[in-house]
């Protein structure tokens, strides 16, 4: 009977409906979502879509896709599996330049007074923040004729560190306060393509294990600051969260993607006290093939997502090229991505490569702030058959 009714909905008659069942879904995620949504940030996952500027949503359709978009599962039929990591920081308004000078602040100095008074005023100027991000897993990718399933084991976290109590600008002591959010996760996914691949839905479902993280650097002038073992021991909840992704492919050389992360706003208990909730996120991206070796893509956070930092929100606008060589033996990209919620922030940014011999790959990428001192990284192993 399911395959029945798969069939119908592919059938000619059905097909040219599916642009506007696409619309449909794309309007029901919106409306249903609330503007300036409380989210955590959208990590980059996986060298390649770091290297295009952290562009995803409409061109993973590796075993990656069950984290960028589920839908993508269903767009090739393939085995992947692949081991991924990424790492980030940046460093907002000097605060991590500030903190350096804060430790190397001598009072015997002829210019102490005026130093210190610096000094205490770049710590305390607001949105001077410290942020990081990270994601690992193992990730698996499979296929039964049109049904596509994906499975993660794998790690996000974010959080950072700001000025919770001011520095006096004549003993330059103070407070920094750090909180920090890990979803370890087990996620199962679940994709299925209509009408020759031209429109694919996916869901992924996750039990979240959250560990939330909270503790305090007390500051003074002339005195190391040590941040990495500040975080204090984790608070630790499980819940569960839902991803809807959907994928509309009209002709070989474009591709339009949406996905609507945790819409069912899973919360986490608090090492503050309290809750973490994660509001839903959602992603648009796009993708154009002007030849068969050159992708041109471009994602966008629809929501302004709240971060665990005070008044820092994200939205990320992110642009991307990859060019390959010898059927794929050579990959390289470039990329770049701004957060349209800091107008000061420029754009950052990104590069990246991967080789591939046979179903062997291999994938690295990069970025780094000049401005802001922010830096990321990733790199990722895979087998694909």
């Amino acid at each position: 009977m399911a395959e029945q009714v798969f069939d119908r909905m592919t059938s000619s008659s059905s097909t040219k409906h599916l642009p506007h069942l696409l619309i449909c879904f794309l309007l029901g995620v919106l409306l249903g979502e609330p503007a300036g949504a409380e989210a955590a940030e959208f990590v980059f996952v996986g060298p390649r879509a770091t290297g295009m500027g952290g562009a995803g949503v409409a061109v993973t359709t590796d075993a990656l896709a069950t984290y960028w978009n589920p839908a993508g599962l269903a767009m090739t039929q393939s085995l992947d599996l692949r081991v991924q990591g990424l790492g980030l920081a940046i460093d907002r308004r000097g605060l991590g330049e500030a903190l350096r000078d804060l430790e190397n602040f001598s009072s015997s100095d002829p210019a102490a007074a005026a130093k210190a008074r610096d000094i205490a005023t770049r710590l305390n100027q607001p949105g001077a923040t410290l942020s990081i991000a990270g994601s690992a897993g193992l990730y698996l990718k499979g296929h039964w004729e049109r049904h596509a399933f994906g499975v993660n084991v794998s790690d996000v976290a974010t959080g950072g560190g700001y000025i919770s109590q001011p520095v006096d600008p004549v003993t330059l002591r103070g407070r920094l306060a750090l909180r920090g959010l890990e979803a370890r996760q087990l996620a199962f996914s679940y994709g299925y393509a209509f009408s020759d691949k031209t429109f694919a839905v996916g869901i992924t479902a996750k039990v979240i294990q959250g560990a939330s993280y909270a503790g305090f650097v007390d500051l003074q002038g002339g005195n190391g600051v040590t941040i990495s073992n500040r975080f204090g021991k984790p608070t630790i909840s499980t819940t569960y969260g839902i991803d809807l992704g959907a994928l509309y492919k009209p002709s070989s050389w474009i591709r339009f993607g949406i996905v609507a992360k945790d819409i069912n706003s899973p919360r986490f208990d608090d090492a503050r006290g309290g809750a973490i909730k994660l509001d839903p996120q959602v992603r648009a991206g796009m993708a154009l093939n002007p030849w068969s070796t050159l992708t041109l893509t471009a994602d966008i956070d629809l929501t302004a997502n709240k971060t665990l930092l005070p008044h820092v929100k994200s939205r990320i606008l992110s642009l991307g090229a990859e060019q390959t060589f010898l059927t794929e033996f050579l990959s390289l990209r470039i990329g770049t991505f701004k957060n349209l919620e800091d107008a000061n922030t420029p754009f950052i940014p990104t590069a990246g490569l991967g080789i591939r011999l046979f179903f062997f790959r291999a994938d690295a990428a990069g970025g780094y702030d000049f401005r802001e001192q922010g830096a990321l990284v990733s790199a990722s192993i895979s087998a694909t058959f």
